[in-house]
């Protein structure tokens, strides 16, 4: 089964179009280094809570909005080897990361092992 590399992310919501622009090269870098597909969603319906939530998650504040995000990989073998490429590539060596359109020490990443996929 696939694995997945998740996101969630606060970014600024005037940051949209530069943040797409990133993401869209972002997606080539990994679809080049072996990832299957690369989905990014801006939050529409996210509520805030009063415990948890994606918004409290990432510590949004009123300039922000919550994306959610995930690379999906053949395998966990292929995703390792897929992102140590991709670190390498000089379409992400280019980047200033001091102007990232998000908060990168408020990202929350992780990788998932697929259990159903249907």
């Amino acid at each position: 089964m696939s694995y997945i590399d998740g996101y969630v992310m606060p970014v600024k919501k005037d940051k949209k179009e530069e943040y797409l622009r990133l993401a869209r090269t972002s997606a080539e870098v990994f679809k080049d280094h072996g990832a299957l597909a690369v989905v990014e969603n801006w939050a529409d319906d996210v509520p805030e809570g009063k415990l948890t939530s994606l918004p409290m998650a990432v510590k949004c504040d009123e300039s922000e909005i919550v994306v959610f995000s995930w690379i999906v990989w053949p395998s966990k073998a292929a995703r390792e080897a897929g992102n140590k490429a991709a670190m390498k590539d000089k379409r992400f060596s280019d980047w200033d990361m001091s102007t990232m359109p998000f908060n990168g020490k408020r990202m929350i990443f992780g990788g998932f092992q697929t259990i159903l996929e249907m």
